[in-house]
């Protein structure tokens, strides 16, 4: 029973400096809507702490003091000095990650969904209020380069398979392995690092599709049990992204008359999920990542189908150090840095990991000999 009224004082804490914090964004916001939906944010707070001031009431505990806590006190100062859009990341983030605290307490649960709600709301504000950042992006064309995500992905994976099977093959070259040894060890290298990172990617995307169904399903049945409440929710993110609040309101009364339109209108909006997509495909994303890590891992490979001993070894350094420098500058592309920059940063700690796996080798071949 302690641990109950413990955790009924923690949660009702919680809910009151949510209510003092969006008192504030309101206070300090001077846009009409975005006030607006600031106070709605707070009174629904307020409503949530008087769900743990009765739990904590039948336990026969009263007049429970509160004092805004300072993460509060410290993001109000800063809303009021700076304007909200100053701290609305901070709190967007912090909704986010706690979007699920209720989810494992049972007694929770008519308010679970909407603690859901309020961090895809908030999350939606501070989206729109970075609006004026976005049209920059569209408009300057070296803001574009950041957002070529799968360029990101294939670079990176390329040089995690270049990188790695060098300091290996330079490692086993260095202990004075034969010929045919370090070709039979880069080669297992490559099979088993691109296996690895194909399994690993196939494992990552079917956890985030098997996750996404859960949330769906989930999402399915508060549609089910609690329509009015998610309507209000969704018509609160359409508030968030500058609609007026009487248009939300019609909005989201208008999608809700659809049920699977209503569903998939609230997994994308609230959950920030395409139900068509839920994450891609899991075995797409596993041979892509194969691929990608194999082609990287060939380089410090090839040169000792061709050549021998020192030759060899000498080849499939200057091989991969090429390539590490093309891999450096195509990094410029998405950090901004310039492209000579990032080769050379590239070259550098590539080559220092090489040598130093070179190191371990002649070292190791010395003792083990």
């Amino acid at each position: 029973m302690n641990s109950d009224i413990d955790r009924y004082r923690d949660n009702l804490r919680d809910e009151l400096n949510g209510a003092a914090l969006y008192a504030a964004l309101a206070a300090a916001e001077a846009d009409p809507i975005r006030k607006d939906l600031f106070l709605q944010l707070s009174q629904a707070e307020s409503s949530h702490a008087q769900l743990w001031r009765d739990k904590l009431a039948a336990a026969g505990i009263h007049d429970e003091q509160f004092v805004p806590g300072f993460r509060t006190r410290l993001l109000a100062k800063l809303a009021q000095r700076f304007g909200p859009g100053f701290v609305l990341p901070t709190v967007a983030a912090a909704e986010f990650s706690d979007r699920n605290k209720y989810a494992s307490q049972r007694d929770a649960q008519s308010i679970s969904a909407e603690e859901r709600g309020h961090a895809a709301v908030i999350q939606a504000v501070a989206g729109n209020t970075a609006t004026a950042g976005a049209d920059i992006a569209r408009a300057e064309p070296w803001h574009r380069g950041a957002s070529g995500n799968n360029l990101r992905a294939a670079v990176l994976g390329a040089n995690d398979g270049l990188v790695s099977n060098f300091c290996l093959v330079m490692g086993i070259a260095g202990a004075g392995s034969a010929n045919n040894t370090v070709l039979l060890t880069g080669l297992a290298g490559l099979a088993a690092g691109a296996c690895s990172m194909a399994l690993g990617e196939w494992l990552s995307v079917t956890n985030a599709r098997e996750l996404a169904q859960t949330q769906i399903s989930r999402e399915a049945e508060e549609l089910e049990q609690t329509p009015m409440a998610e309507q209000h929710e969704l018509a609160l993110i359409f508030q968030a992204k500058g609609m007026p609040k009487e248009d939300a309101q019609r909005a989201a009364e208008q999608i809700m008359k659809d049920k699977k339109g209503a569903l998939d209108t609230l997994v994308r909006e609230e959950l920030g999920i395409d139900p068509a997509e839920l994450g891609g495909n899991a075995w797409s994303a596993a041979g892509t990542s194969f691929v990608l890590f194999a082609a990287g891992a060939i380089f410090p490979v090839a040169p000792f189908f061709l050549l021998h001993g020192r030759w060899a070894i000498t080849a499939s350094a200057l091989a991969s150090a090429v390539v590490l420098a093309v891999m450096g500058a195509l990094t410029s592309l998405f950090n901004g840095r310039n492209p000579g920059y990032s080769a050379l940063r590239q070259l550098i700690f590539g080559c220092l990991a090489a040598a130093a796996t070179y190191g371990i080798g002649v070292a190791l071949g010395t003792t083990l000999s």
